[in-house]
């Protein structure tokens, strides 16, 4: 029941946001955390789990994701820049992506809407790079498209990562006019997707080193591994090991979601 009150109503209660709030919040994260779905849902074959940071002072980060049927859309969104205008054209490409696709739009189709919304607003001013995909949760098949993003990673189910590939159609508003191409990949039950912003990967030490590609999928793998822990709590300590390697403040949004596919073991999915 308490659980019930605070979701119906802390969508308009001031109250709320500021009993959950340690310090004062910007303008762009209020938008983004205003636009993003929770950051945790199991159902339907699938978990799902996200992490953005720096919580406070989130630029143009985004993600999202939602429940068609049988299908589950994946989204990333990485805009330029680290400001307000930031979060404003990360809004802008989320809705437009999620108009799109509720008007039956296909992935390629969607991210060309974002694309023309953007340079309606925008002109090529300000562009934003991203990964749009579909998962089917009856058969494992995943469609998706790269906007000039960094590639996927799924961890397949007996441990072994793999680095997805997919022709760049080029950030999403910079009007380059390449191809958009559509990408396909067979899950098996267990595997998991894994998207993520370069704030992950490439925040730096007081060494200089990056935190890097190989140690956060690595950092994943073992936390999750064998149903250690569940996808957001490894999600929950993997932001805590970056925002450590980085003295404890970024100075670049760092964001990844995780969706593991079960494949039909519904009764074994952990929340």
């Amino acid at each position: 029941m308490v659980a019930l009150l605070l979701l119906s109503k802390r969508s308009f209660s001031d109250s709320y946001a500021r009993l959950v709030r340690s310090r004062p919040m910007n303008v762009a994260a209020e938008m983004q955390w205003n636009l993003t779905p929770p950051p945790a849902f199991a159902g339907h074959n699938a978990i799902v789990s996200a992490a953005l940071e720096p919580a406070y002072e989130v630029g143009g980060d985004a993600y999202d994701y939602a429940l068609t049927g049988t299908n589950l859309h994946l989204g990333i969104f990485d805009a330029m820049g680290h400001d307000t205008t930031a979060g404003i054209t990360a809004n802008v490409a989320v809705s437009a992506c999620r108009n799109a696709r509720r008007q039956g739009a296909s992935l390629a189709e969607s991210s060309r809407l974002v694309e023309k919304t953007l340079n309606e607003q925008f002109g090529t001013s300000r562009y934003i790079t991203g990964i749009l995909a579909d998962l089917d949760l009856e058969t494992g098949r995943l469609a998706w498209v790269n906007r000039g993003h960094h590639l996927p990673v799924v961890i397949r189910a007996g441990g072994r990562p793999d680095q997805l590939a997919c022709p760049p159609a080029g950030p999403m508003g910079a009007s380059l006019g390449l191809p958009v191409t559509v990408c396909e990949e067979q899950l098996e039950p267990g595997d998991r997707l894994l998207l993520y912003t370069d704030g992950i990967t490439e925040a730096r030490g007081a060494d200089g080193k990056q935190f890097g590609m190989t140690r956060f999928v690595d950092f994943v793998m073992h936390h999750h591994a064998n149903g250690q822990l569940p996808l957001h709590e490894t999600l929950r300590r993997l932001m805590h090991a970056v925002l450590e390697h980085h003295d404890g403040r970024l100075d670049d949004d760092a964001t990844v979601l995780l969706a593991e596919w079960a494949g039909g073991r519904q009764e074994e999915l952990v929340p």
